[in-house]
């Protein structure tokens, strides 16, 4: 494997998503591109589908009486936004999220803002129950088109070692 590929046959190439846990280094910072703007109708569901039915997120008349003037982009999103942006790099070869810690979102996100992440890793070690596997923390921040940080976490992820799951297939 090489950049993100491998080669499967002569001229005949495979993208591979993710990291082995051998891969990762302590204070290695991934940055996850593209970017994603955030529309009217991914708030609008998200807040929806989940049964969020706080009107700072969807009502456009009560929020133009809140401090912020117009509705509000769901937490929930975010950070699954947050997380999904950050699979390739991070987690997309792991087996389990252990956990996501000190979630916080620290200014709002509006429809029409662009989100980019970037995940450090904070540490990682072995698994002291499964020897094919590692366990590995990042701290993910989203930054908005302005490079304001509008939240960021902590995920722990159970993460296959080097010759074990069979995630280049």
């Amino acid at each position: 494997m090489r950049d993100g590929v491998i080669e499967i046959s002569p001229g005949r190439f495979r993208e591979v998503q993710g990291r082995y846990f051998e891969d990762f280094e302590v204070g290695h910072v991934y940055e996850h591109r593209p970017g994603r703007t955030i529309t009217d109708a991914d708030n609008v569901w998200f807040t929806l589908l989940t049964m969020n039915t706080h009107p700072a997120h969807f009502d456009y008349e009560l929020s133009k009486d809140t401090e912020f003037g117009k509705p509000l982009v769901v937490s929930p999103f975010t950070i699954a936004l947050m997380t999904g942006m950050s699979v390739s790099d991070t987690s997309g070869k792991a087996i389990a999220n252990l956990g996501w810690d000190e979630v916080r979102m620290t200014k709002p996100l509006f429809v029409g803002d662009t989100l980019y992440c970037e995940s450090e890793v904070l540490e990682k070690r072995e698994s002291n129950s499964r020897p094919e596997q590692g366990i590995v923390t990042f701290k993910t921040i989203a930054k908005n088109q302005h490079g304001d940080v509008v939240a960021h976490y902590k995920r722990t992820v159970l993460v296959w070692k080097r010759g074990f799951g069979n995630l280049d297939a």
